[in-house]
């Protein structure tokens, strides 16, 4: 019987999950109608924050309770998933361009904040200490990185040029702030049913809470970015798409796992280190592919490419256990 509740509560997840969705895309496209700002800087901000309130929550309850496993294995499963898997799904749907202006600053963003992570984890390795602790003052510097990320993110909007918005639907503000606000908490709610039933089905097969963190509680939370961001492949908002996964892997790293550190300083294992660089090489895999084209795309076939690649970081992890 708790199965089957268990898949009824899956099901009822993924419907909040895509309505959700749906909803979120509406709002934001309309809020960037109007207050004329780029899609790309709602998709980074108002959305990218939004759809990591999953991970946001997961990762404060994990770190008041003392599963570091958890507090990391969820952030850097979430990033990997998020480049690989979503965007792939997303590419599959409809090749995604990423616009004339390009996102040079969002990259060295996205890819700055899992090296800086990355150094302040390992304190055996790089400062010569016994153990690897993510400390408050780690914590500190993530969060500085964050509002670093987020000033330029401001620029970004004072400094953009009129866009085309023709096609885009525009509600009235209070209509748009309701499709929003909706939006994100069927996001959320619906991310949470089918992580707790995920979790329900997954224990009965009995796995470790690492691979757990890595896969189930990780895809779990990233729901509500895949769902936004297929959704917005669908309608064509590319901007949104892709900004929601570039916002959402910096909020992740920067200001999610900044508070955790500052919440309870978190053992960091050392064997997490090779999701570490399977994360920071899906960043710099995927715009690689955006850069090596004039049009500045992501097609099927590439999306094809970076599914290929999350199935084999899923073999490696069902094979380490």
């Amino acid at each position: 019987m708790e199965t089957i509740l268990a898949y009824l509560l899956l099901a009822a997840g993924f419907y909040l999950l895509l309505k959700g969705a749906d909803l979120l895309v509406k709002g934001a496209s309309s809020l960037a109608k109007l207050i004329n700002v780029p899609e790309i800087v709602i998709g980074l901000t108002i959305v990218a924050f939004g759809t990591s309130m999953p991970e946001f929550i997961v990762n404060v309850f994990s770190s008041i309770g003392g599963h570091s496993e958890i507090v990391f294995g969820n952030i850097i499963g979430s990033n990997i998933f998020n480049v690989l898997l979503i965007l792939g799904v997303a590419g599959l749907i409809y090749p995604i361009s990423m616009g004339k202006d390009g996102l040079w600053p969002d990259f060295l963003f996205s890819l700055a904040a899992p090296l800086l992570f990355f150094v302040l984890a390992n304190d055996s390795l790089f400062f010569g200490r016994a153990e690897n602790i993510l400390s408050r003052l780690d914590g500190i510097l993530l969060l500085a990185l964050f509002l670093l990320f987020m000033h330029y993110t401001v620029r970004l909007a004072k400094s953009a040029k009129k866009q085309n918005m023709d096609g885009i639907s525009s509600y009235t503000m209070p209509a748009t702030i309701f499709y929003i606000v909706i939006g994100l908490g069927a996001l959320i709610y619906g991310g949470k049913l089918v992580v707790d039933s995920s979790v329900l089905i997954v224990r009965s097969l009995g796995v470790s809470e690492k691979l757990i963190a890595l896969t189930i509680i990780a895809g779990g939370t990233s729901l509500p970015e895949l769902a936004t961001s297929a959704v917005a492949a669908c309608k064509k908002r590319f901007a949104i798409a892709l900004g929601n996964i570039i916002g959402s892997n910096v909020f992740n790293i920067l200001f999610i796992l900044g508070i955790s550190a500052i919440i309870r300083p978190a053992a960091y294992a050392a064997i997490l280190n090779i999701d570490t660089y399977i994360m920071a090489c899906s960043i710099i895999l995927l715009f690689g592919i955006f850069f090596m084209h004039k049009a500045q795309k992501l097609n099927r076939a590439e999306a094809f490419l970076l599914l290929l690649g999350y199935a084999a970081y899923l073999y490696y992890l069902i094979g380490r256990g």
